[in-house]
């Protein structure tokens, strides 16, 4: 049974909380590390790292949109993505997605990018990014690297995906 989740924008008080949920979820402490990297950089955008919660108000799921480039255009990456093992599997994880997604459609923002598990993002309506003519400059597997039109009336550019400074691609 699924549980029922709420979604709101990280706060400050959560930045313990939400590196956390990337220790538990990860077998390495690269993620969290990443997280706490991109809230320094000038890629963090306010309101667009998520957390879901459960009944007791602590954050089981977290999903972190950051600036990058397709080509010269402004875009979003999506990740990291986690969610506590012991919630994996019961939405926690979708709902910090759906809402962060929301979220950048509502600031205006047009397209999105994810590395990332092809099994699992289709769900929220990303396609493979290659057949947009977007790539990385990193050597990953063509279906694991996918695109999001937030508008659709702005359709996806191509180009090679620029990520922020952390991430080191």
């Amino acid at each position: 049974m699924r549980d029922t989740w709420t979604t709101r924008p990280e706060t400050a008080a959560d930045a313990a909380a939400v590196r956390e949920i990337h220790l538990a979820a990860f077998d390495t402490p690269l993620e969290a590390g990443l997280v706490d990297a991109l809230r320094a950089d000038p890629a963090w955008i306010d309101g667009l790292s998520w957390v879901s919660t459960g009944t007791d108000g602590t954050p089981a799921g977290h999903a972190l949109l950051t600036r990058c480039h397709i080509g010269d255009v402004p875009a979003l990456c999506l990740g990291p993505v986690a969610v506590r093992p012991e919630h994996q599997r019961a939405g926690a994880g979708s709902a910090a997605v759906r809402a962060a997604l929301r979220a950048a459609g509502s600031l205006g923002e047009r397209h999105v990018v994810v590395l990332g598990h092809p099994e699992y993002y289709p769900r929220f309506g990303f396609v493979r990014a290659s057949a947009h003519g977007i790539r990385l400059t990193i050597d990953v597997p063509d279906e694991a690297v996918m695109a999001l039109a937030l508008d659709a009336g702005s359709p996806l550019p191509a180009g090679t995906v620029r990520y922020a400074e952390p991430f080191g691609i």
